[in-house]
């Protein structure tokens, strides 16, 4: 079992982040200690990593909170929680890609205008 700080520390998040997440549903089921202290389980914190993933990702809380959902309805939801990673997974590459094509540009301009300073410089020692 972990406490908010030791689960803190292992994901990065803050607390009150973690309070968020459990709040929206998106950690369901978090065990208390009998002071009322959250206790996270290794499965948790397996679940923080996939939540972290998607967030990252660009998925929307109320998204993630509906394949958290979907996963505790059990394999009948196999199917929708398939085409909801397959439909993530779309959007990811298509942001890579366009996100690819910027940094073609960045790549090429930076090119540029290397070869333009080291020109000027070699002109600079020129004089």
């Amino acid at each position: 079992m972990y406490s908010i700080q030791d689960v803190s520390r292992k994901t990065g998040l803050t607390a009150h982040t973690l309070r968020y997440y459990e709040k929206e549903g998106l950690i369901p089921g978090v065990e208390r200690s009998q002071g009322g202290f959250r206790q996270y389980t290794d499965e948790d914190l397996e679940r923080l990593g996939l939540i972290c993933c998607l967030k990252n990702t660009g998925m929307s809380i109320q998204e993630i909170a509906r394949f958290v959902e979907l996963a505790q309805k059990g394999d009948s939801t196999l199917e929708e929680r398939v085409e909801l990673l397959r439909s993530h997974r779309e959007l990811v590459l298509a942001r890579m890609a366009e996100m690819q094509k910027h940094l073609d540009k960045v790549t090429c301009k930076l090119n540029f205008y290397s070869g333009k300073l080291a020109d000027y410089r070699a002109g600079q020692k020129e004089k």
